[in-house]
């Protein structure tokens, strides 16, 4: 899935010489929780949350310095270094900066404009769809070797036993001759399959009787 697929395309912006008070009052109407900034030509200059403006604010018990904050420019508070994503860009991918950069959102630029915003949030969102979590379903997770055609071949147990996978997850086992597959699957009750799938040799990891206790 491409992050087209999932951004926000209607952002709301600022410019550098916009205040703080205006992004307060953006901020509080609750739709968004992050602002780019641009300049004229929509080109993305910088960023900032709403965490920013509530460090920037100083406490209540002093009005008249909120009053004073609150005509800065939100040029002083703006994180100007901003990871952007391309519209593109596949959305597994564009999720590994949200986790190695500790980030909430990040502009979508298309020629170097701003086109629109994706949140992570968003991105957790479509993960959880992909995988079908959401859905009435049971989990299988099997160790397998590490061999060409593998995948295949536990496909075709489900096919046979006429049951339809919801999703497929692969992730490296405990040593590099093996890896784990994560099968989602449309029943409540897996008893059957996983007894055919144990019957065709492989190993269930999960459910098992550890697990079932």
């Amino acid at each position: 899935m491409l992050i087209q697929d999932i951004m926000r395309s209607s952002t709301i912006t600022l410019k550098k010489e916009n205040t703080i008070g205006e992004a307060v009052t953006i901020f509080r109407n609750g739709e968004v929780r992050h602002i780019p900034i641009i300049d004229d030509d929509n080109r993305v200059i910088g960023i900032i949350s709403d965490r920013d403006v509530r460090d920037a604010l100083p406490s209540t018990l002093f009005p008249q310095a909120i009053s004073t904050v609150l005509e800065v420019a939100v040029e002083k508070i703006m994180t100007t270094n901003v990871i952007t994503c391309n519209q593109n860009d596949f959305v597994e991918e564009v999720a590994t900066n949200f986790y190695q950069y500790k980030i909430g959102c990040l502009p979508v630029i298309s020629n170097g404009k701003l086109i629109g915003l994706v949140t992570e949030i968003d991105v957790l969102h479509t993960l959880v769809t992909l995988t079908g979590a959401y859905q009435p379903s049971s989990q299988i997770e099997l160790l397998v070797k590490d061999q060409p055609g593998i995948l295949s071949e536990v496909v075709n147990v489900f096919s046979n036993e006429n049951i339809n996978i919801v999703s497929v997850l692969v992730y490296p086992g405990k040593d590099v001759q093996h890896k784990v597959l994560v099968f989602r699957i449309q029943t409540m009750n897996p008893l059957s399959i996983i007894q055919k799938l144990q019957t065709e040799g492989y190993t269930v990891l999960w459910p098992n009787e550890v697990s079932e206790a």
